[in-house]
């Protein structure tokens, strides 16, 4: 029983990683690097402030490997990769919205506290 199931196994990985990789397949992968490596950006930056944080880099790199993901989904007809991402991308998105406009409203305080502590 082991055996065969080992045998089917191996028949399964053949079929999946040598039989049906083409080019979609490697762009699929080099997407999921993309966007797996904002994690590896996350867990550096938070390291470096000894804190969990997440920085600009992070939203960058998941918007790019989910739009990957998502032109991969669109070329493999696959529905649920689609919807994952698109819901996923405005997300990552929205979150560079509120980062630029924390970083605007940092600046008028900022520039309001040196005008009075000039006048």
């Amino acid at each position: 029983m082991l055996i065969r199931l080992a045998h089917d196994l191996g028949l399964y990985f053949y079929d999946v990683i040598v039989t049906r990789f083409d080019l979609w397949a490697a762009f699929g992968v080099l997407a999921q690097f993309v966007f797996g490596a904002r994690f590896l950006v996350q867990w550096i930056a938070s390291e470096k402030a000894e804190k969990s944080v997440i920085p600009v880099g992070f939203w960058f790199l998941s918007i790019g490997g989910g739009l990957m993901t998502l032109v991969y989904g669109f070329a493999r007809h696959d529905i649920v990769i689609i919807l994952g991402q698109v819901f996923s991308i405005f997300i990552y998105v929205r979150n560079l919205m509120l980062i630029a406009k924390d970083a605007k409203n940092r600046k008028s305080v900022q520039a309001e506290a040196e005008l009075e502590a000039a006048g």
